[in-house]
């Protein structure tokens, strides 16, 4: 069996390609081990990258450093056959720049790496590489070194903080699904439409001890409407109303009559009325519906007297929520 341990740098030195021995802290052999710690690093990378693109570039770029590495540690005047780092591998880096930076988001700044942990591990293998693009500009002032070789480290570092970048705008966005199907998830734990219904027969019933046709409409938590309810008789122009009364509730997070003093000339929601796109109503009727302290939703209610809305409105919050608490506020 092959042992892995050689014995042969024990006296601190290594053979570069073409069997040349040298100290291993020669500026070659730091050159080459940087570009394979780089390589190590985007390894790491790979494995905590979740987005099976970047695990396929991460892969491809890690087969392309072997080749970098062997270019860099053969010897000069080295006959031993090397397929060199060319102008195509520079070439194909830019490509997948370009392909990846409609991906992610414009730079305003300086990013602190580490957003995601493959991020962090990218921007690792960004900076190492970095170095050795420093050391490999270092050891060309003093040997023959591949043109190509710095060109395609110098764009590799690029790639790489695109990489980064692309990392974390994938899980933010991710993130912000999951919170979106979870907020989506607590509406429908609310039963929101059954509780919409029990509201507009509740007011449907206070309505009739009044003798008042009314529309009555029920929005959930994000303003999207839920229900309308149209008593026969009810006016059309109360099915709008009714409608915006419930927005304006969620909206605001107040029944709607209590922006009539605020939006008096001099009150500090002075012309409220007018934003929106017109749906705020700064008189009674609409009711945010709270759960457990927090807000799930909005009432409406339109076809009577202001009075009469916000006493139908009230009567069906009353009956309806005797589950929920402060129904009403």
């Amino acid at each position: 069996m092959v042992k892995i341990y050689t014995r042969t740098g024990d006296a601190g030195q290594t053979s570069l390609l073409g069997g040349k021995r040298v100290k291993k802290d020669h500026p070659r052999v730091e050159t080459y081990g940087t570009v394979d710690e780089a390589n190590s690093a985007l390894g790491l990378a790979g494995s905590l990258c979740s987005l099976p693109f970047l695990q396929d570039i991460a892969r491809e770029i890690q087969e392309r450093l072997l080749v970098v590495g062997a270019d860099l540690a053969r010897a000069e005047g080295s006959t031993v056959p090397v397929t060199p780092v060319g102008e195509e591998d520079v070439t194909r880096l830019e490509e997948l720049i370009d392909q990846l930076e409609v991906k992610k988001p414009k730079q305003k700044g300086f990013v602190l790496p580490g957003g995601t942990a493959a991020a962090g591990a990218f921007d690792l293998a960004r900076t190492i590489v970095r170095r050795a693009e420093r050391l490999c500009t270092a050891l060309a002032r003093e040997e023959a070194v591949n043109p190509f070789v710095l060109k395609y480290l110098n764009r590799l570092s690029d790639l790489l903080f695109v990489m980064a970048r692309v990392d974390e705008h994938e899980a933010f966005i991710k993130q912000v699904t999951r919170e979106v199907i979870k907020k989506m998830s607590g509406i429908l734990e609310n039963k929101t439409l059954a509780l919409a219904k029990e509201l507009a027969q509740a007011a449907e019933e206070a309505a009739q001890s009044l003798g008042v046709p009314m529309v009555m409409a029920v929005v959930d938590q994000g303003g999207n409407l839920v229900l309308v309810h149209r008593m026969d008789e009810a006016l059309l122009a109360s099915i709008d109303i009714a409608v915006n009364k419930a927005y304006t509730a969620v909206a605001v997070k107040l029944p709607t009559h209590q922006l009539a003093g605020l939006s008096l000339p001099g009150q500090p929601l002075y012309g409220i009325e007018a934003t929106n796109r017109g749906r705020i109503v700064i008189f009674g009727g609409g009711y945010p519906i709270y759960q457990n302290g927090e807000l799930i939703g909005g009432l409406g209610v339109s076809g009577g007297t202001v009075k009469q809305d916000m006493q139908v409105a009230e009567a069906a919050l009353a009956k309806a929520l005797g589950l929920l608490e402060g129904g009403i506020k």
